[in-house]
């Protein structure tokens, strides 16, 4: 599926670290930067993530709600989360439906070998559920700049 600007954000149903679900649709009201990444603990994942944590403040002026989506198990949410002090949930999608919904579950090349992996992406949704902005070139790490749009 392919998402482009001034579309409405698909709604999603999983699970963050703590296992509690998230639905999209409940904030509705507040500005939701969706990020997908490939994995925990890696270093381009992890110097994103942080990014967004020492940011929070100013993201949090703009009313932005930060939910980070990979298909690590909630277990490797959890430990992520407390390794980096992280101050924002996590999804789990292990079965990769959110990725798939939001086309961010591509083919991928490295080495010569071709592999299913996650592209990294941010979808800025507005208040009203439409997504105002796609980041498809995410610099990991000065990712909150690139999505105040310093």
């Amino acid at each position: 599926m392919s998402l482009n600007v001034g579309d409405k954000a698909p709604n999603f149903k999983s699970v963050n670290q703590k296992g509690e679900d998230i639905e999209l649709k409940n904030y509705l009201g507040k500005k939701v930067i969706l990020y997908f990444y490939p994995r925990d603990n890696t270093p381009g994942c992890t110097a994103q993530a942080c990014d967004l944590r020492d940011n929070q403040e100013n993201l949090n002026n703009g009313n932005y709600v930060v939910l980070g989506v990979s298909s690590d198990s909630v277990k490797s949410h959890q430990k992520f989360i407390e390794k980096f002090d992280l101050n924002f949930d996590l999804i789990s999608d292990e079965d990769k439906s959110v990725h798939k919904m939001y086309g961010t579950w591509v083919e991928k090349k490295m080495y010569g070998k071709t592999y299913m992996g996650t592209a990294r992406q941010t979808f800025i949704i507005n208040e009203n559920g439409v997504i105002s902005d796609i980041i498809t070139k995410v610099k990991t790490k000065e990712h909150a700049n690139q999505i105040l749009g310093e």
